[in-house]
C-alpha cells in the first residue's frame, strides 16, 4: 500500500475517534492499560482530552482530501509534533513510573503516526 496524506490522516482520523470514544466514555479503560489510578480528576481531564481527541478526528477527515498543500503541510506538521510529544511524554512517564509497560503501546502509535505525517509532509509516497 502507497502511504499517501489521505491514507494516513484517514487512519489517524479513526485512532482519534476511538480514543475520544474511549476517552469521553470509558476513561479507565486506557488509564488501566497504562497502569494509572483513576479518580473523579483524571476522569474530568480525560473526558475533556476525548472532547480534543474527537476534533482532531473530525479536522483529520474532513483535510484529508484536501488539494490545498499549505493546509495539509501544516496538518502534517503539526500533528507530527503533536505526536512526537505524546511520545516522549509516555516514555518520560514510563521511565519515571507514573506509567506502566502498557503505555507503549500508545508510544508505538504515536511515533508511527509521527514518522507517517513527516514522510507525507510535502506530498504523497
Amino acid at each position: 500500500m502507497k502511504l499517501t496524506f489521505p491514507v494516513v490522516a484517514t487512519t489517524a482520523a479513526t485512532i482519534c475517534l476511538v480514543l475520544a470514544g474511549l476517552w469521553i466514555f470509558s476513561p479507565r479503560t486506557l488509564l488501566f492499560i497504562w497502569s494509572v489510578n483513576g479518580s473523579d480528576a483524571t476522569d474530568l481531564v480525560a473526558r475533556r482530552g476525548g472532547a480534543l481527541f474527537l476534533g482532531l478526528g473530525v479536522l483529520l477527515i474532513f483535510v484529508r482530501d484536501s488539494g490545498e498543500a499549505v493546509g495539509r503541510y501544516a496538518v502534517a506538521v503539526g500533528l507530527a509534533v503533536g505526536c512526537s510529544a505524546l511520545a516522549t511524554l509516555g516514555c518520560y512517564e514510563l521511565l519515571s513510573g507514573h506509567a506502566g509497560v502498557g503505555i507503549l503501546l500508545a508510544v508505538a502509535v504515536e511515533a508511527a503516526l509521527a514518522i507517517s505525517f513527516v514522510c507525507v509532509r510535502h506530498g504523497d509516497i
